[in-house]
């Protein structure tokens, strides 16, 4: 048995975070419901030039129950919800057909802060699906035209040749519609806003809805 470290392990424990000062948060000047708040730490994460702010992690459950997460885009914030889009054929819009719950987490490290949003997922109607797509880039039309989002790729070249006819036909048509193409809503019942502190004393506070209300409370690190 060696006492050296692998290259692995060297790395994790030589890694650090929140190498930055990081911004106040009092909870008790916090609005009355989470949206605006939300919209306030995203314009402040971008101020910050988080990397990528508008990502998120994406958490749903398969017919087995078991948890699938992976990373999206957010399409927008509004009175609804929290706004992405994929095929209705992917996995995990199957797996939201199945059961219509998901989990967002947003993560921005330069401000230590974390946003996590869970409730259930309703779908917009086809206009509102086709107006997401065409809002994008020319490069986001091209990549739904390929489709088979989830199914088994034989070779990578099976995929390039897809993709610059996919490309050809976005270049030709760029006002193709893509009928898989969905927008998801997350319908939140829950959104908690974590504030990192230097001291560990970190600020959790939590909105839950309750009898169609907001209830503010603040949960131990």
């Amino acid at each position: 048995m060696t006492t050296s470290q692998s290259p692995f392990i060297e790395a994790l424990r030589s890694s650090r975070v929140w190498d930055t000062a990081l911004p106040a948060f009092d909870p008790a000047a916090a609005p009355a419901e989470p949206l605006s708040l939300f919209h306030d730490w995203f314009v402040s994460a971008v101020a910050a030039k988080a990397v990528e702010p508008h990502t998120m992690a994406l958490a749903t459950v398969d017919a087995d129950g078991r948890p699938d997460a992976r990373i999206v885009m957010l399409h927008d914030a509004d009175a609804r919800g929290w706004h992405f889009a994929s095929h209705a054929g992917s996995a995990k819009g199957r797996q939201l057909a199945a059961r219509a719950e998901a989990a967002l987490t947003f993560y921005w490290p330069v401000q230590g802060r974390q946003v996590r949003v869970r409730g259930r997922v309703s779908t917009g109607t086809p206009e509102e699906a086709y107006a997401d797509l065409h809002a994008r880039t020319p490069g986001a039309l091209a990549s739904a035209l390929v489709g088979h989002q989830s199914e088994v790729l034989a070779s990578a070249e099976v995929l390039a040749g897809a993709s610059a006819d996919a490309w050809e036909r976005a270049s030709r048509e760029p006002e193709a519609d893509v009928p898989s193409w969905t927008l998801y809503v997350v319908e939140p019942d829950e959104v908690e806003f974590f504030q990192g502190d230097e001291r560990r004393r970190h600020v959790r506070l939590r909105y839950r809805r309750e009898q169609g209300l907001w209830v503010r409370e603040l949960l131990w690190p």
